[in-house]
């Protein structure tokens, strides 16, 4: 011990044991406080009641990158057939009108029609509320992502995965509360999934397909005895200067990290561990058996992370570079879709199977649609005004159909529900009051929904 007080600071002791520091962003999962003299647990991600009982207990949140085409995809529009190749303004200059590239069809007994770009889900039509009547506010990915994640399309704020992280906590004390699976960034970057002025515990964990997912997780020392060992000699140092510094809360949490991300060690192999699931399971997401890579691999993994007590899983399919923004050729979305089609539907039935669907949300968006006006050779423009996203599970009605829009996609004529409205109504679902579920900031209380946003009563079942 003299040799630690001689010089040897408890800063190169962290140093030199945790070279490959196992802290993870998004897990400052609990905050230590002294009581009555002695170390007490105060856990903010430990479960919560929401404000009612919610038909959902958790949210995984499919993210399509780049804007898809509502027109080609679920809000069928025939007239853009007939006005293939007229000017969509009364002079006949400017851009043309371009019908969908692919043909619509029933799906499901309820009949809701969708494009063959979607086989697989029109298959599960009868589990899916379709919302043709979307709306955002900004026509650019990067504020229209923001604003789709988080409600505010100027500001940082907290993401909707945080909000639901804050109000719920987690059922799984070594798994984050708030878990995202991105191959790559999208628009926006990580403040899609920032906690922002909510405490850092809400933040989400990134995870991400190949051979390392988390990075640092690994365990670095030579055997599980020496870092036993490590870890105690390190958890020795940090109480020792948290006893000179009782108020600091952030250093408490950080410190309180170090055993979160050890408790993640030993469940999050498990959870990315497929090699116990049948082969009808891996056929039913379109999984090939050995592969860590795909929208199917992030299907079957957000399934078994809802499984154990996560709260809000989001899956991103893609990042900011070749994705739906499909300017020049609306033909892109073909292998997109392709991508994603199975695994969504092979999810929706698995969770259906297990008896997990009827308490798990899942929300497939977009950050805007496109629009019925082509552009360049064979594509279409960022449209905002309206764009399709449905909810399955977790109390809403399947097998319906909910807003419309004009014959050709361009504007709402029918029940319009904008972004502020989807996050209400995803909130509802969990048990929240979206205009209660606040934070005090600044000196004044903030919400998800800022000072706007309906519940969209009639979709709930």
């Amino acid at each position: 011990m003299s040799h630690f007080q001689s010089g040897f600071t408890r800063r190169q002791a962290i140093r030199s044991l945790v070279s490959g520091s196992i802290l993870l962003p998004g897990i400052l999962s609990q905050i230590l406080a002294d009581e009555g003299g002695g170390l007490d647990v105060s856990n903010p991600l430990a479960p919560k009641a929401p404000h009612f009982p919610g038909t959902a207990k958790r949210v995984i949140f499919l993210y399509m990158t780049g804007g898809v085409s509502h027109m080609d995809s679920f809000d069928p529009k025939p007239k853009l057939f007939a006005e293939r190749g007229k000017a969509a303004t009364k002079n006949q200059k400017g851009p043309k009108y371009l019908a969908p590239l692919w043909d619509f069809k029933p799906g499901g007994k309820c009949g809701t029609e969708v494009s063959d770009l979607f086989p697989y889900v029109r298959e599960c039509m009868d589990d899916i509320c379709l919302v043709r009547s979307m709306r955002g506010d900004h026509n650019d990915h990067f504020q229209a992502t923001l604003g789709v994640h988080t409600g505010s399309v100027t500001v940082a704020r907290p993401s909707l995965g945080s909000w639901v992280s804050y109000g719920l906590g987690t059922e799984s004390q070594n798994l984050p509360s708030f878990v995202v699976l991105a191959p790559d960034l999208p628009y926006a970057g990580s403040q899609v999934w920032s906690s922002d002025f909510l405490p850092a515990a809400h933040q989400g964990t990134r995870v991400s397909s190949g051979s390392e997912p988390i990075p640092d997780l690994n365990r670095r020392s030579p055997s599980a005895k020496i870092q036993e060992l490590e870890l105690g000699l390190l958890d020795r140092f940090n109480r020792k200067h948290r006893q000179k510094r009782p108020e600091d809360s952030v250093l408490s949490a950080r410190i309180k990290s170090f055993e979160t991300a050890f408790g993640m060690q030993q469940t999050m192999p498990d959870v990315l561990d497929l090699s116990k699931e049948t082969d009808a399971t891996l056929n039913l997401y379109g999984l090939e058996r050995g592969s860590t890579k795909g929208f199917a691999w992030q299907c079957l993994v957000a399934r078994r992370m809802a499984e154990r007590g996560v709260r809000f899983i989001e899956l991103i399919d893609i990042g900011s570079h070749s994705n739906w923004d499909a300017h020049a050729n609306m033909e892109s979305h073909g292998p997109l879709a392709k991508n994603v089609d199975q695994p969504i539907a092979g999810l929706l039935k698995d969770l259906k199977s297990r008896g997990m669907l009827d308490d798990t949300l899942v929300v497939w968006t977009t950050e805007f649609g496109r629009s019925p006006q082509g552009e360049s050779t064979n594509g279409r423009g960022h449209h905002a005004s309206a764009f399709s996203s449905w909810l399955a599970g977790g109390g809403v009605k399947g097998g319906t159909v909910y807003g419309k829009t004009d014959d050709i996609g361009g504007r709402i004529v029918e029940n319009p529900v904008h972004v502020h409205d989807f996050h209400a109504t995803i909130l509802h679902l969990l048990g929240f009051n979206h205009e209660k579920l606040t934070f005090r900031h600044a000196g004044r209380d903030y919400r998800l929904t800022d000072i706007s946003g309906n519940v969209v009563k009639a979709i709930l079942a």
